[in-house]
């Protein structure tokens, strides 16, 4: 058995608009979560900021599991863009949900968020990025995001 390793890549913090409801669908209830840029990121392998114009197209399924699928970029300190696309799931507690539903600062440690983000980088400097897998954790707050994105080795 080989048990891989992480190195942590970046951690990224992003502003958030108010979601804005699709409805209730076939599969469960979607909404859009739009993205503003200017988020920081910074890492030992990529430093850098949000770029805005961006969204996470967000599915809650009935058993309270909410899909994340979201797309932004990266724009580099040395002015690479880096395309994402990230996906998971995020779920805990129905009390704890409520709460962050609502708005209320809540422990990310209350509850799972996990995504796999795909990054498509240009020929250059980041193009490592299109031959690694990657995860990542997360933590919601009312209006932004935190991610901690870390490289399988």
């Amino acid at each position: 058995m080989i048990r891989p390793d992480l190195e942590f890549v970046y951690e990224a913090s992003g502003e958030l608009e108010p979601p804005r409801a699709i409805g209730e669908t076939y599969d469960g209830a979607r909404r859009i979560i739009p993205i503003v840029g200017g988020g920081r990121v910074e890492g030992p392998l990529i430093k850098g900021r949000l770029v805005g114009n961006a969204a996470d197209w967000q599915l809650t399924r009935p058993d309270g599991v909410t899909v994340a699928d979201a797309i932004y970029a990266i724009e580099t300190d040395d002015g690479v863009v880096i395309q994402i696309r990230n996906r998971g799931l995020r779920h805990g507690p129905p009390e704890v949900m409520q709460r962050l539903a609502s708005g209320q600062e809540v422990d990310p440690a209350e509850y799972y968020f996990r995504t796999v983000p795909e990054f498509i980088a240009p020929n250059g400097p980041y193009d490592w990025l299109n031959r690694s897998i990657f995860i990542c954790s997360g933590a919601r707050y009312p209006l932004g995001i935190k991610l901690w994105v870390w490289r399988v080795l």
